[in-house]
């Protein structure tokens, strides 16, 4: 796999791996950081992670693939905010088995729940960088 940063020409894969609509993905894109992780033989776009960064948090607010991609698509909010010192935010949906197991595995602490969407409960992760 290959992760690199989210053009606009891949607002239409993302909406056809989210169900979302193509002019929603394309806002993210613009309105996030967004890295697209895409095959190396064919670049088909496999997953994705969006992040943004509000005072001391890096706040993931999408994470799309399998747990083996979601968890290296963590690496990359992660390496933003071990750099800069802050700590990253993940909410899950309680159903979400790849999100939920990627962050265990990439060292997220799960510290609740969180809010509800639609009415279907989150869990909330937290990654700290170390001292």
């Amino acid at each position: 796999m290959n992760v690199r940063d989210a053009v606009e020409a891949d607002a239409g894969r993302l909406a056809a791996l989210t169900g979302a609509p193509t002019d929603v993905m394309r806002n993210l894109v613009h309105d996030r950081t967004v890295r697209v992780a895409e095959t190396e033989t064919d670049e088909t776009v496999e997953g994705f992670v969006s992040y943004d960064a509000k005072n001391s948090t890096v706040h993931v607010t999408q994470l799309e693939g399998d747990a083996e991609l979601c968890e290296r698509l963590l690496a990359e909010p992660r390496r933003f905010a071990d750099r800069e010192g802050m700590e990253v935010e993940l909410l899950a949906m309680e159903t979400d088995d790849a999100a939920k197991t990627a962050a265990e595995r990439a060292a997220f602490r799960r510290c609740g729940s969180g809010p509800r969407f639609d009415g279907d409960r989150t869990v909330r992760y937290r990654w700290e960088p170390t001292a």
